[in-house]
């Protein structure tokens, strides 16, 4: 009879993370979004990748207007280190985002 013996390697964050834990928050700079010269960010949730997300986005699919008319480039280092988590999570870290980036003077939109 043989026994099963586990490994001890590490694992990365992914493969650590409940399979439920794939939702992710993202921002996007926006250029210029009030015609006033002024940037601002938008923040939002998915359940795809940002990059993905965006690239909809940009494409009209399921699209901000404000994202795909203005919308520039991601800016992960503002959200990168958050991502993976549960929707509900994904759902208050949307909001507190959006609301520290106001408190820090910031156009912001999306953030719902």
């Amino acid at each position: 009879m043989s026994q099963k013996t586990t490994s001890t390697k590490s694992r990365t964050r992914k493969e650590r993370s409940n399979p439920s834990d794939h939702h992710n928050v993202y921002v996007v700079f926006l250029r210029n979004p009030k015609g006033d010269g002024k940037a601002g960010y938008y923040v939002g949730m998915t359940g795809l990748s940002p990059e993905q997300r965006f690239a909809n986005h940009k494409a009209g699919v399921k699209a901000a207007r404000i994202v795909r008319k203005h919308g520039e480039r991601l800016v992960p280092r503002l959200y990168q280190h958050l991502n993976p988590m549960p929707y509900v999570r994904a759902k208050e870290m949307e909001a507190m985002l959006a609301d520290s980036l106001r408190k820090r003077g910031f156009l912001v939109f999306g953030g719902h």
